[in-house]
């Protein structure tokens, strides 16, 4: 079994979180055109500390979200999309 580090959330904190950030990707569409859910999840189920990351975004009442995908790394850009910033 693979050691869990510090930054990673469980099997249950993890898919509760995609499901809002699946949710939120949904009802924003025109924040991230040409991108597809599909491609995002692959990225982030491979990466326990970005999950982690924006996790925490949403327990301080943030609102992650992908806005963009960097044309070098291939990573997805994902920024607080909050109407308000705590």
């Amino acid at each position: 079994m693979a050691k869990k580090t510090k930054k990673q959330l469980s099997l249950v904190d993890t898919d509760a979180l995609l499901k809002t950030l699946e949710a939120r990707f949904e009802n924003n569409l025109i924040r991230h055109k040409n991108i597809e859910w599909s491609k995002v999840l692959v990225r982030l189920k491979a990466n326990a500390e970005k999950l982690w990351t924006l996790n925490e975004m949403e327990k301080t009442d943030g609102e992650p979200d992908v806005i963009g995908q960097d044309k070098k790394s291939g990573e997805f850009i994902f920024v607080d999309c909050a109407a308000e910033s705590p």
